[in-house]
């Protein structure tokens, strides 16, 4: 965690999120319910390993360390007051209205422009904004939510191929997945300068959210094609240019 943070994002991530503690604090609030990053765990997983929420955190990236850094001084300012803190790490989160590369994926698909992307066979965690909504409901009261820390996903983890093709379905267009090996992907990106956006595509992300399910009684209300057709549908009906 030695990667400089700027000053900026310290300001909004960690300086904001104290000062607004602070003040629910001195409101009388009891609980206080942190909506942090998946990034505070890491960037990549092996196939089959997925992060958990009791993993040592290992964020490599300012945004994650960002993070870090405001979960520790929540944790912090809670054992001073007494107040309860609530962590919830959730990953890549789309839904209605999202934007960056989701959004211009869905772009791609639409206008049925052929991808590279029909042979990778990573796997990633991704969560529905309803399903993420709904765990912050559910921690606001639960008991057994007080001082824990929680990850969250839609419960079923997608290829990439897997996720575009579903995404095409959602759309109604075909999805024209050209079957190029993902070492080449991999390599061609390195080679451009864009080895963050091959690891995205290519690389796994995986979360394992049986402590949420377990000790919270949760399931995940939106199942991901249910997730992506309302997606779908507001892109066509607000985004798409």
């Amino acid at each position: 965690m030695s990667c400089r943070i700027p000053p900026s994002t310290r300001r909004i991530n960690v300086n904001g999120t104290l000062a607004l503690a602070r003040a629910a604090s001195a409101a009388g609030a009891r609980r206080f319910v942190f909506v942090s990053s998946i990034k505070v765990n890491g960037e990549q997983t092996e196939p089959g390993k997925a992060y958990t929420a009791d993993d040592l955190p290992r964020p490599v990236d300012p945004y994650g360390v960002s993070k870090h850094e405001a979960e520790q001084g929540l944790l912090a300012l809670g054992a001073q007051t007494g107040m309860q803190i609530v962590i919830i790490r959730p990953v890549l989160v789309y839904g209605p209205g999202v934007k960056a590369n989701f959004l211009s994926m869905m772009r791609w698909l639409d206008r049925s422009v052929p991808l590279p992307f029909g042979a990778i066979h990573n796997r990633r965690s991704l969560v529905a904004l309803g399903n993420l909504v709904d765990l912050v409901l559910t921690c606001i009261d639960h008991p057994a939510a007080a001082d824990q820390v929680f990850l969250v996903s839609d419960g079923e983890d997608l290829s990439t191929t897997q996720l575009l093709g579903r995404m095409a379905q959602a759309l109604g267009k075909p999805a024209r997945l050209l079957p190029v090996p993902a070492w080449v992907l991999s390599s061609a990106a390195k080679a451009l300068g864009k080895a963050a956006l091959s690891q995205r595509l290519c690389g796994s992300l995986q979360v394992d959210i049986r402590k949420t399910r377990e000790l919270l009684g949760w399931q995940p209300p939106v199942s991901v094609d249910a997730a992506l057709l309302a997606t779908a549908r507001h892109y066509q009906e607000n985004d798409k240019k």
